[in-house]
């Protein structure tokens, strides 16, 4: 089983701890994404994004069309 790695998030710079060993307890495993979500995350980004960053692209990407621009900086 892969360890715990302290990483830096390739969208906002924060450092994170990703559990990719420990899948159900990382930050990411409570944030649902819907496929249009997903889809958007992994053309711009490779590797996982904060906790943060999940979250406001929840809250505003299905909502809010010209925040596919605002979400790149």
């Amino acid at each position: 089983m892969p360890n715990h790695e302290e990483i830096k998030c390739p969208r906002c710079g924060s450092p994170f701890e990703c559990k990719m060993g420990s899948i159900t307890i990382c930050h990411c495993s409570d944030v649902h994404l819907s496929r249009e979500q997903m889809a958007f995350i992994s053309e711009h980004w490779q590797g996982c994004l904060c906790h943060a960053c999940l979250l406001e692209i929840k809250t505003l990407l299905p909502e809010n069309p010209s925040y596919r621009a605002r979400a790149l900086n």
